[in-house]
C-alpha cells in the first residue's frame, strides 16, 4: 500500500545515494554527442551556504537536468574559490591556519550542497588553494610574462593599513577598506600587472556578439572599458620648460577654458609638493578620499592653486591658472584636464567655488549669442560654436574635427582614442593567495622561477602575530638561490589577487585531474560555457577579467576560443523582512513570532519593529539557514519555492508562508499520483481511441509539455511552475473511468508530470516515476515531446474591429474560410447595432486573428 504522505527525508537520502552510486552526472567527452556546459559561479568557502547559493545553484541545476533530458552531454561541475582575506582574518582572530579553516568549510558546504540534490559531477571538484590548481596558474603567469602580457612597475595604490594590502578602487567605500573599515591611504608600490589594455578595443567590440548576455551587463562592461574619442594636446607652462599633457573628448570647447587641473597623484603635483607644504597637505587629504568615480562625483570639488600658469594652445597670450584638484583621476587620460565650466557641471562647480571665468562657447538652437549665459547648471547639449574665433558657426561635430586639425597643424596635439580601462594590478600583500613565481636577484634582476620547480608552494609554518604579510616575516621561505647566477636572492612575497584564480577555473573543469592545466581536446570540446549563472555584482571585474584571461590563454596556446561564456544569466537577490527589538537590536527571523497582526520577540514577548524587506545579510540578521529549511521541508520544497515566487532575474521575497505552500504542493503531488495509480492503464499498454474527456486531458498534457519546455528555454522558471500548478488542478478535476482511453490518457499525464517536474523537484519526481513503474531512473529518461496537433485548439478567439477599433471577440473554427468568419462577425449583436442596418463598405479578414469591418 503506497503511503499518502510523502516522506521527503527518506526519499531525498535514497535518491542522492543512488545518483552517487550510479555516477549519474559524471561527464565524459564524447565528440559524437552535442555538449552543453552549465556553470554557476563557484562559491567562496565561508562556512555555510546561504539562500543566495540555494537560488543560484537551483537555477543552474534546472538547466542542467533539462538539457540532459534533451539528450545533451552535460558538464555541470563544482569547485571552490578558496583563496582570500577572510581565511587569513579568521587565522588572526581564531588562531587557526587558513588552510585548515578553508578545507573544513569546504567539507561543510559540500555536504550542504549535496543535500540539495544538485546534478553535479563531483569527480571534477577543484579548490583554487590546492597546489595542483595554482601550479598551473603560476605557469600561465610565466608564459604571459614571456608573451608581453605581464609587467611590473611602480604604481600608486590604495593601501588598507589594517588589512595591510592593496585594494582595488571598487574595494574602497567612502574612503575606507571594504572589509576592515580603515581609512585607506595612497602609497607607491612596485606592482605586477596584466596588460588587459592590450585587448581594450577587442573586449569592447566583442560585446556586440554576446547576444545571450543581459543588456545591462554588456552596458556595464562597455562603460567600464570606456572608449572615448578625442585629442591629446599640450599646455606649455609659462616661464618653464615643462608642459602638461591633456586628453579631452571636447577640444572644441577650448576657447571656453578657464583653468587646468592636475590629479593629486600627477608627477608634476608630486614635484611641486616637495617645496610646498600646503600642497603636500592638500594631496594627503585627497588621498584619504574614496577613489571610486561615484565618490569623486559626489564629493565637494576642491583645488589648490599651484601658482603656475598654462599657455593656451590656440593663443600664446592667454594663460590659465593650474590647480591640483581632488576630482581628477590619474587613472584616466593623462591625469590632467582643462576646465570648460560653461559646458561641464563638475568644472562649473569648481569655477564657481574659486571665482573663475565662465564663458559659454556652445550656443543652443534659438538662443541669442548676445544674451545667452550659464547659471548654476552647465549646458551640455548640442548647438553651434561661438566666442571661439575660427570655430564660430560650426556645429559640435564639425568643430571637434576642426579643433583637432588645428592642434595637429600647430604641433600642439593630435586626435586619439582613450580608454577608461587600466591594466589589472594583481599584487596583494597577503599570505593566503597564489605565490607570484618570480625571484629577485641583485645581480640578475627579476628572474622567473624555472617551470620545472613549480609550484611555488605556500609555507605551512606561518605566524600571524605581526602586522603585514606573513611571507615577509617567514625566516626561510623567501630566501632562495638565484636560478640564473646562484647568488642569494629572495622570492616575491606578494600573492595574486584572487580574481586571477576565478578567471580560468571554468577551463580547469574540462580536465581537472590532468598534469596539464587543460587538455586541448577537452577544452576544444567543452568550451565555451553554454550557460553561466551568477550575481550581477560580478558583471564587471570577474567577467571582464575572465574574458581577458581567455584571450591571453589563446595567445599562449592553451585555448582556441576568445569568449569564455556564451550565455549569461544574472539572478536576483533573496530578501527577507528585517526585525528589531525594543532596544534596537537586530533579531533573526527564528526569534520572531507573528501574532494578532503584530510581531513579537519569542524570548520576552515584547513588540518587534518590522522593517522593509532587504537582501539577506548577517549584519541585519534577516537570514534563513538553508539547512534548517531542508531539514524541515526538504530540498525539493526549497528548490520549488526558489523557482516559483518571482522571475529569476528579480529579487525574491523569502516567506515562511511561501515555503509551507511549496511543501503542501509537494505533498499534494504525491497524494495525487498515489491515488490515481489504480485508474491508470498498465505501463506499455496500447493507446486505443479517446473520448472527449480523455482528449481534453491529452490536450492539457501536451500544452503543458510545450509551455514548460518553452519557459525553461527562456529562463521563465516561475511561469513553468505556474503551468505545473495549473496542470495539477486539471488532473485533480479529471473524471476517471475505464472507457474512452481515459486510463491511458491518465498515465500519459502523470508520466509527463514526473518528467516536467524532474528538473525542479528531482527527488519527488524520481519517486513518482518509480511509482509509475519506470524501469530506469528518471534522471536518465528523455524529455517529453509535445504533439503539435494536440497543442492547437480547434477553435480560436478572433477580434472584431469596426473602423480599426476593437468592438467584439468571437469564437471561430481554426483556419475557417473567409465567408464564415465574415458571416459570424457581422452576425454578432454588438456589430449589428453599430451597422444599424447599413451594409459595410468592406470586410477584411486576417485568418485566426482579426475581422475588420469598415463602415
Amino acid at each position: 500500500m503506497t503511503s499518502t504522505r510523502y516522506n521527503f527525508k527518506e526519499s531525498e537520502r535514497k535518491w542522492q545515494q543512488r545518483w552517487t552510486e550510479h555516477k549519474s552526472f559524471a561527464a565524459r567527452r564524447d565528440p559524437g554527442r552535442p555538449k552543453y556546459y552549465v556553470l554557476e559561479m563557484f562559491p567562496y568557502p565561508s562556512g555555510r551556504i546561504h539562500m543566495g547559493h540555494v537560488r543560484n545553484y537551483t537555477l543552474g541545476d534546472v538547466v542542467a537536468r533539462y538539457k540532459r533530458a534533451q539528450g545533451f552531454n552535460v558538464l555541470h561541475p563544482m569547485g571552490w574559490d578558496a583563496f582570500g582575506l577572510p581565511a587569513e582574518n579568521a587565522a588572526i582572530a581564531q588562531g587557526v591556519h587558513p588552510a585548515k579553516w578553508t578545507y573544513e568549510n569546504i567539507a561543510t558546504m559540500r555536504d550542504q550542497l549535496k543535500s540539495m540534490g544538485l546534478s553535479l559531477d563531483w569527480d571534477r571538484e577543484i579548490a583554487t588553494c590546492h597546489p595542483e590548481y595554482y601550479r598551473h596558474e603560476q605557469r600561465m603567469f610565466l608564459e604571459m610574462l614571456e608573451a608581453g602580457l605581464v609587467y611590473r612597475k611602480e604604481a600608486m595604490v590604495n593601501w588598507d593599513p589594517v588589512d595591510q594590502t592593496v585594494l582595488a578602487n571598487e574595494q574602497v567605500i567612502d574612503g575606507r577598506g571594504w572589509r576592515s573599515g580603515a581609512v585607506v591611504e595612497k602609497r607607491t608600490l612596485s606592482q605586477w600587472f596584466f596588460r588587459i589594455t592590450a585587448y581594450s578595443d577587442e573586449l569592447l567590440q566583442a560585446l556586440g556578439e554576446l547576444e545571450r548576455w543581459p543588456a545591462k551587463v554588456r552596458l556595464m562592461q562597455e562603460n567600464w572599458i570606456g572608449r572615448s574619442e578625442g585629442a591629446r594636446f599640450f599646455f606649455k607652462l609659462k616661464n618653464a620648460n615643462e608642459r602638461i599633457e591633456v586628453f579631452s573628448t571636447r577640444p572644441d570647447t577650448l576657447y571656453g577654458a578657464s583653468f587646468v587641473a592636475l590629479s593629486p597623484n600627477h608627477p608634476l603635483a608630486g614635484e611641486l609638493a616637495k617645496k610646498d607644504e600646503g600642497l603636500a597637505a592638500f594631496i594627503a587629504e585627497c588621498n584619504r578620499m574614496g577613489t571610486s568615480e561615484a565618490t569623486l562625483e559626489t564629493a565637494e570639488k576642491q583645488g589648490y592653486d599651484t601658482g603656475l600658469k598654462a599657455i593656451h594652445p590656440f593663443d600664446a597670450g592667454w594663460t590659465l591658472p593650474v590647480y591640483v584638484a581632488n576630482f581628477v583621476l590619474m587613472e584616466y587620460g593623462s591625469g590632467a584636464i582643462f576646465g570648460c565650466p560653461a559646458h561641464d557641471q563638475r568644472d562649473l562647480d569648481f569655477a564657481r567655488k574659486y571665482k573663475l571665468p565662465v564663458l559659454p562657447v556652445v550656443l543652443p538652437k534659438g538662443e541669442d549669442p548676445k544674451s545667452f549665459g550659464v547659471g548654476n547648471e552647465a549646458y551640455v547639449g548640442d548647438g553651434t560654436l561661438f566666442n571661439s574665433k575660427f570655430l564660430d558657426g560650426l556645429d559640435v561635430p564639425s568643430a571637434l574635427k576642426a579643433a583637432i586639425a588645428k592642434l595637429k597643424e600647430i604641433g600642439q596635439g593630435e586626435g586619439t582614442v582613450a580608454y577608461r580601462l587600466r591594466d589589472w594590478g594583481v599584487s596583494r600583500q597577503r599570505y593566503w593567495g597564489c605565490p607570484i613565481p618570480v625571484i629577485h636577484c641583485e645581480g640578475c634582476g627579476i628572474v622567473p622561477v624555472p617551470k620545472d620547480q613549480l609550484p611555488v608552494r605556500l609555507p605551512d609554518d606561518v605566524t600571524f602575530d605581526k602586522p603585514g604579510n606573513p611571507l615577509d616575516h617567514h625566516p626561510t621561505w623567501k630566501h632562495v638561490a638565484c636560478p640564473t647566477c646562484g647568488s642569494p636572492a629572495r622570492r616575491e612575497t606578494d600573492t595574486f589577487d584572487t580574481f586571477v584564480e576565478s578567471s580560468w577555473y571554468f577551463a580547469r573543469y574540462c580536465s581537472p585531474r590532468s598534469n596539464e592545466a587543460m587538455e586541448r581536446p577537452d577544452v576544444d570540446y567543452w568550451l565555451p560555457v553554454d550557460q553561466y549563472v551568477g550575481g550581477v555584482e560580478h558583471a564587471v571585474l570577474h567577467l571582464l577579467y575572465s574574458r581577458f584571461f581567455t584571450r591571453a590563454l589563446k595567445r599562449c596556446g592553451y585555448l582556441g576560443i576568445d569568449e569564455p561564456f556564451d550565455g549569461l544569466f544574472t539572478q536576483g537577490m533573496v530578501c527577507h523582512e528585517t526585525y528589531r527589538d525594543a532596544d534596537g537590536e537586530w533579531l533573526l527571523p527564528g526569534e520572531v513570532r507573528k501574532e494578532g497582526g503584530k510581531a513579537v520577540a519569542i524570548g520576552d514577548g515584547r513588540t518587534v519593529a518590522v522593517g522593509r524587506s532587504e537582501k539577506m545579510s548577517k549584519s541585519k540578521k534577516n537570514v534563513v539557514d538553508p539547512t534548517h529549511i531542508i531539514d524541515a521541508y526538504g530540498a525539493d520544497t526549497a528548490r520549488w519555492f526558489m523557482l516559483s515566487d518571482s522571475p529569476p532575474e528579480r529579487d525574491l521575497e523569502w516567506t515562511e508562508a511561501g515555503v509551507q505552500g511549496a511543501w503542501r504542493f509537494a505533498q499534494r503531488l504525491w497524494r495525487m499520483a498515489s491515488g490515481a495509480l489504480p485508474d491508470m492503464a498498465p505501463a506499455g499498454a496500447s493507446a486505443g481511441s479517446f473520448d472527449e474527456t480523455a482528449t481534453a486531458l491529452r490536450r492539457a498534457t501536451h500544452k503543458t509539455i510545450a509551455g514548460v519546455t518553452e519557459d525553461i528555454e527562456a529562463f521563465r522558471f516561475n511561469k513553468a511552475v505556474a503551468r505545473l500548478y495549473e496542470f495539477a488542478n486539471t488532473l485533480d478535476d479529471y473524471e476517471t473511468g475505464s472507457q474512452g482511453g481515459r486510463p491511458w490518457a491518465l498515465r500519459e499525464a502523470y508520466d509527463a508530470l514526473a518528467r516536467l517536474a524532474g528538473p525542479m523537484m528531482p527527488h519527488l519526481a524520481e519517486e513518482i516515476w518509480q511509482l509509475l513503474g519506470g524501469k530506469a531512473m528518471l534522471c536518465d529518461a528523455p524529455w517529453p515531446k509535445a504533439d503539435a496537433a494536440l497543442t492547437r485548439d480547434d477553435n480560436v478567439t478572433v477580434a472584431v474591429q469596426v473602423n480599426g477599433k476593437l468592438r467584439a471577440t468571437i469564437e471561430l473554427p481554426r483556419d475557417c474560410d473567409q465567408a464564415l468568419a465574415e458571416s459570424q462577425a457581422l452576425g454578432d449583436e454588438r456589430i449589428r447595432r453599430l451597422l444599424d442596418g447599413k451594409p459595410p463598405r468592406k470586410v477584411i479578414v486576417v485568418p485566426n486573428r482579426i475581422v475588420n469591418v469598415v463602415l
